[in-house]
């Protein structure tokens, strides 16, 4: 489940992108154990702390320039001093893995996309330092010079995209709202689809065109219907996607601009020229992440599976002219992330989690499918696999492993073995990491399920240690074996840390996933305790030192459990949906919440489901010592669902805290901010674990 006033919070909002994503890491001291035991070996090392968060380096958006020579990639380094990480965009040469700077000047650059000769760098970056900046398009000549802003939306850039001729680029902007009207306090707004936090009327976003050299900018579309806007945790918004004549621009259309109504999406045939749209498929729905292939014959898009929300996102292909297509990646069995033309355009790349990993496959237009051979390796993920395919059918692609933060990749086929062009996290070599493996059991209703364990550093199989579950969020998402910050953070206290896929998670098949459907807490409460009982076989659980921990639907499933057993020392619950009538009324979500619990609240005899699922239903049957933690801007899971958890439980007699964050988002987007929870998160299990 995933304003101060209303401009500056969205920009909050956008500015929260990177939460919660998973890293991964790489324990590299092999000579060293070649002289000294393991046990010295681990004396010798700190374990990974909070302050180490500071030094990861974030590496994204990995773009091949169209020469096939160099890679532009993001680049974030934490800035403690400003609260905040500065993000700039290098240039790797793919041969030597030399690197330089490109966008000097700019602290938060981001976006690089090469013109299509590969002459330019476009990139956004905020249009000037000030504290109303806002992210604007600017275009760097490689052959030397300073970069220039070519866009002044008064809102900001959302995304952008070049012309197949290199002589202009689409972006997508917000269309501002009446300044005079709001100032004369003419200032009333129609409630729609919408979150409570809202203070004016949601602002569609349309496409404008500007000469790639800067120039007066053109209106493309308008209306009260909007593309796509999405706030974090969520995939980028679709893509633009230009046809090879520069004619006609592929968009998605949602039929308002109210964030509850995500799902009223379709594809749309753009003519650039005229403005005028057609409708690609027969759907009235879910349509999204349309991309043309590179002839411009065929389309690839995300859309679920036989058109329900509950199913997992499948890539279908369909032809320009119009048509549904044909749904290409049925035999995976996956929740697809990503999906990239190869340059043949008889093929696509695709990603998606896949049990305990981040699988990549090639996929033939026919439905036959490849997995390629990644090793170790977790491609990063936030609801999109962050990788790209290159002139020559090479790819790059950023990813993590189980003990090293993400780095960037190349391979120069799908039949290559990946080669690390960075090495920006091999500090982290010097810490001792927990070790991480998957862990399988028989679940309820002949599931076979799967999670993970972080082992804590200097483990020994002959020993107990209290253990702490950590339940993933979404929950269409999953536990993997990539570098996870908050596992090794609770692992270095000591613990064994549990972290379970249960029903709902887009890792094990369509019809995992779905069984989540009208069965929100029981069903994924009961995968998670079958979890525990194979976790306790190992024979290295002291049960009597047990915690249980998660943030968004993870808080939730943590409120549900402790709700329901009774075997818990401690729990944080982080940005808990604790009310699901509440998160259907007032969330950004809120119209996705009646797909998934097969109605409105309100219709019908639905408001028992709601209720007989919601785990603020069963406080009064809570003990367990309870940490609340939430932002007070979180408006995917609004912070009265916090509030009604902490009356419950203190009105009850249990033991509780309650921390509010004052910023906007469902996670803290500042370091500072984030590296209180980390504390305060494991210094409440430390008080009752230990």
């Amino acid at each position: 489940m995933s304003q101060t006033n209303s401009n500056e919070m969205k920009s909050s909002r956008l500015s929260a992108r990177a939460c919660l994503a998973p890293l991964t890491f790489f324990l590299s001291a092999a000579a060293l154990a070649l002289m000294l035991s393991p046990a010295h070996v681990l004396a010798q090392q700190k374990t990974f702390q909070v302050s180490d968060t500071e030094k990861i380096v974030s590496v994204s958006d990995p773009q091949i320039s169209p020469d096939d020579k160099s890679i532009a990639v993001v680049v974030g380094h934490i800035n403690m001093k400003e609260d905040g990480t500065d993000t700039e965009i290098m240039l790797i040469d793919i041969a030597s893995g030399t690197k330089r700077v490109m966008t000097s000047g700019h602290k938060h650059a981001s976006s690089p996309r090469w013109s299509p000769n590969g002459d330019r760098l476009a990139f956004v970056a905020a249009g000037d330092e000030g504290k109303d900046a806002t992210p604007q398009v600017f275009v760097l000549r490689m052959d030397g010079g300073d970069a220039k802003k070519i866009t002044d939306a008064p809102d900001g850039v959302e995304q952008f995209a070049w012309r197949p001729d290199g002589a202009m680029i689409a972006y997508v902007t917000p269309d501002p709202a009446d300044k005079k009207a709001i100032e004369a306090h003419h200032d009333a707004f129609e409630v729609g689809d919408t979150d409570f936090l809202e203070t004016a009327a949601a602002q569609s976003s349309h496409v404008w065109l500007v000469p790639a050299d800067g120039g007066e900018a053109k209106r493309v579309t308008s209306g009260t219907w909007s593309l796509p806007i999405v706030f974090p945790p969520s995939p980028p918004a679709s893509p633009l996607s230009w046809s090879p004549d520069g004619k006609t621009l592929l968009i998605t259309r949602q039929e308002t601009a109210e964030p509850g109504d995500g799902d009223m999406t379709t594809l749309q045939m753009l003519d650039v020229d005229s403005g005028k749209m057609r409708k690609l498929t027969s759907h009235a729905h879910l349509e999204s992440a349309g991309v043309l292939s590179p002839d411009g014959s065929q389309v690839a898009y995300w859309y679920n599976k036989d058109g329900d929300a509950n199913n997992q996102v499948e890539i279908f292909v369909a032809p320009t002219s119009g048509g549904d297509g044909i749904d290409v990646t049925r035999s995976i069995d996956r929740d697809i992330q990503r999906a990239v033309w190869m340059p043949d355009g008889k093929s696509l790349l695709v990603g998606g989690h896949d049990g305990t990993g981040t699988s990549l496959w090639l996929v033939s237009l026919d439905g036959s499918a490849r997995k390629l051979h990644i090793g170790d390796l977790e491609p990063s993920w936030s609801f999109w696999v962050d990788m790209m395919v290159g002139p020559k059918g090479d790819f790059a692609f950023t990813a993590s492993s189980a003990n090293h933060p993400a780095e960037l990749y190349y391979m120069t086929s799908t039949d290559a073995s990946p080669r690390q062009l960075t090495n920006y996290n091999d500090w982290i070599s010097s810490d001792a990491l927990a070790d991480v493996k998957p862990i399988e059991w028989q679940g309820p209703n002949g599931f076979h399920e799967d999670g993970i364990i972080d082992y804590p550093p200097g483990f020994s199989k002959d020993s107990k240690y209290p253990l702490v579950l950590l339940i993933h969020g979404g929950p269409q998402a999953s536990s993997t074996t990539g570098f996870d910050v908050f596992g090794q953070l609770i692992a270095a206290q000591g613990y064994l840390v549990f972290q379970p896929n249960y029903r709902g998670s887009d890792n094990l098949g369509n019809a995992y996933q779905r069984a989540i459907y009208r069965d929100a807490g029981d069903g994924p409460g009961r995968d998670v305790m079958a979890g525990l009982a194979a976790v306790e076989k190992m024979g290295n659980v002291d049960t009597d030192k047990i915690g249980v921990s998660g943030w968004s639907y993870g808080g939730y499933m943590t409120s549900w459990m402790i709700g329901h057993y009774h075997i818990w020392k401690a729990a944080v619950s982080g940005a808990a949906v604790n009310d699901l009538v509440q998160e259907a009324a007032i969330s950004d979500s809120n119209r996705s919440d009646y797909a998934s619990m097969g109605g409105s609240p309100w219709v019908g005899d639905n408001w028992k489901i709601y209720r007989d699922e919601s785990p603020i239903t069963y406080a009064s049957q809570i003990k367990t010592p309870t940490l609340i933690l939430c932002d007070v801007g979180d408006f995917r899971v609004p912070i009265p669902q916090s509030f009604e958890m902490y009356h419950a439980l203190k009105d009850n007699g249990v033991t509780t805290e309650f921390y509010a964050y004052p910023v906007s988002g469902h996670f803290p987007g500042d370091p500072i901010r984030r590296e209180d929870v980390m504390t305060r998160w494991t210094g409440w299990l430390n008080r009752y674990l230990k």
